[in-house]
C-alpha cells in the first residue's frame, strides 16, 4: 500500500465487511477520514440505548409490549451495545414493573448489555432504583438528572444551592445502596460554565463516576459540544467517564454525537430509528455504523432486523431514504449508475458492492438492487433480465425503455413483466 504524503490520509479504507477488502481492493478507496479516525481507532467509545427510556417520549411511538422490549435488548445486546436505558421505574407501577422484569431477563440470560435506569435528582425516584436492583439481583446504574440552565431554573422556581442539595441527596442516596452513578446535567448546552462546575465537582466529590452533558433542545453545533465536553473534562479529570446525549433539532444529533466523543466523552447515547421527545435523537444504526467505520469493529449484521424490530414495536415507519436501513439505501434506477454497478460486478462482487455504495448491502443483512424507471438506461433493463432469468434481446430492451421512459416513477416487477409478456406474444 502506498503511503500518503505528509498531511494527507492513507488509502486505507475503514470499511466493515464480512469479508475484508485485500490490500489492492483498498487501493481503489482514497480515504481521507483516516488520519483523524487514526487517533480514534486507539480510544474505546460505548453506547447506551435510550429507545425504551427517552425513545418512547416521542409523542409519535406506540409503548412496545413486554415481550417485544425483552426481544429488543436482546438485538442490542447481539448488536454489541454496551448499555440500556430500561426505564423511570419512580415514573408508575408499570414502569417500575417492566423495568424490573427487564432487568431480570438481563440477569437471567446472561447478556453483556448492562442496564441503566432514570431518576430525578430526588431520594423517592432513587429508592425506586435501589428496589429495581435489589429484586433483580443485578447492578443497576443509576442515571440522575437535574435541570442545570437558567432558563428552566427560573421556569422551576430553582436556585444553584437547591440544585445542589437535591443532588447531593440523590447521589448520596444512590451510593449509600451501592450503586454507581452517572450525574445528568440536563439542558447542559445552554447552562453557564460556574453553574456546571459547581454541580459536576460535587457529584464527582459524593461518589458519581460519570457525568452527562445534554443538549436537551439541540442547540448546539459540533464545534459548540467539542468546547463543552472538553469544559467537562477539565472539570472532571480523566478518570470520570463522560456521555453525550443530544437532540436532532438541527438535524445535527449524530455529527454532534461524533464530536462529543472525538473531543473525549467516552459513552455516547442514541435510539434506534432516532426516536424521541420531539424530533428526536441521533440514530442508533447511524452510531454504530460511524463507530465501526471510525473507531474500530462493531458488528452491524443484525442492524435491520433491530431496525425493522423497533419499526414494528413503536409503529414508527422506515422512510424509503432512510440511510442504511430504508428501501433506497442499496438501490439504484439511474442509468450510469447502474452501468457502472453492471461493469465492476463483472470484475469482482467487492467492486460491484462498492463502486457507487459506502459498503456492501450483506454487510447489514440487506439486498442490493438496479431498478428500472424514467432515469434508467439499457444496463438496468439488463440487469433486470438477467436477474429474472429472462432472455434478452433488441425488441424486449427497447420495448422496457420505451416503457421506463415513460413513467414517472420506478416500474414495479408486475409492469415489468406485463411488458416482457406483450413483447412475446407479438414476436
Amino acid at each position: 500500500m502506498k503511503r500518503a504524503a505528509p498531511g494527507e490520509p492513507s488509502h486505507a479504507s475503514p470499511f466493515i465487511e464480512p469479508e475484508p477488502a485485500s490490500a489492492q481492493e483498498n487501493e481503489l478507496i482514497f480515504d481521507w477520514n483516516a488520519e483523524s479516525d487514526a487517533e480514534l481507532a486507539t480510544r474505546r467509545v460505548s453506547l447506551l440505548d435510550e429507545t425504551l427510556r427517552d425513545g418512547l417520549q416521542s409523542p409519535s411511538v406506540k409503548n412496545p409490549t413486554l415481550a417485544e422490549k425483552i426481544r429488543a435488548i436482546e438485538l442490542m445486546n447481539e448488536l454489541g451495545i454496551e448499555y440500556v436505558n430500561v426505564g423511570l421505574p419512580s415514573a408508575s407501577p408499570r414502569a417500575f414493573s417492566e423495568a424490573l422484569e427487564l432487568c431480570r431477563e438481563i440477569g437471567a440470560r446472561r447478556w453483556q448489555i448492562r442496564p441503566v435506569c432514570a431518576g430525578r435528582t430526588l431520594v423517592e425516584d432513587v429508592l425506586a432504583i435501589v428496589e429495581v436492583s435489589q429484586r433483580a439481583g443485578v447492578a443497576i446504574e443509576a442515571s440522575l438528572f437535574v435541570g442545570s440552565s437558567p432558563i428552566r431554573a427560573v421556569a422551576e422556581d430553582w436556585d444553584v444551592k437547591l440544585m445542589l442539595e437535591r443532588s447531593k441527596a440523590a447521589v448520596d442516596a444512590a451510593r449509600a445502596a451501592d450503586l454507581p452513578v452517572t450525574f445528568v446535567a440536563e439542558d447542559t448546552t445552554r447552562a453557564r460554565p460556574e453553574t456546571l462546575r459547581e454541580l459536576f465537582s460535587l457529584a464527582v466529590e459524593r461518589g458519581a463516576t460519570r457525568i452527562c452533558l445534554c443538549d436537551t433542545v439541540g442547540c448546539a453545533t459540533p464545534e459548540g459540544v467539542a468546547r463543552i465536553t472538553q469544559f467537562a473534562r477539565q472539570v472532571v479529570g480523566p478518570r470520570i467517564g463522560i456521555d453525550w446525549h443530544g437532540h436532532n433539532d438541527r438535524g445535527l444529533a449524530v455529527a454532534n454525537a461524533l464530536s462529543a466523543g472525538k473531543a473525549g466523552a467516552d459513552r455516547l447515547h442514541a435510539t434506534a430509528l432516532g426516536v424521541g421527545e420531539r424530533v428526536g435523537n441521533p440514530a442508533m444504526e447511524l452510531m454504530l455504523l460511524n463507530l465501526a467505520l471510525s473507531y474500530g469493529p462493531r458488528s452491524l449484521s443484525r442492524i435491520s432486523d433491530y431496525c425493522a424490530h423497533f419499526s414494528h414495536a413503536l409503529g414508527v415507519e422506515i422512510t424509503d431514504n432512510l440511510p442504511l436501513v430504508g428501501k433506497n439505501a442499496f438501490r439504484t434506477a439511474t442509468g450510469v449508475h447502474a452501468s457502472a454497478i453492471v461493469k465492476a460486478e463483472a470484475k469482482s462482487r467487492w467492486l460491484g458492492d462498492h463502486v457507487y455504495s459506502l459498503l456492501s448491502a450483506t454487510a447489514i443483512g440487506q439486498t442490493a438492487s438496479i431498478c428500472i424507471g424514467p432515469m434508467s438506461g439499457a444496463s438496468n433493463v439488463q440487469y433486470w433480465l438477467k436477474s429474472h432469468g429472462i432472455s434478452s434481446n433488441e425488441t424486449l430492451l427497447r420495448a422496457l425503455l420505451e416503457r421506463a421512459k415513460a413513467a414517472d416513477r420506478v416500474l414495479t416487477n408486475e409492469e415489468l413483466l406485463s411488458v416482457v409478456s406483450r413483447v412475446r406474444r407479438e414476436m
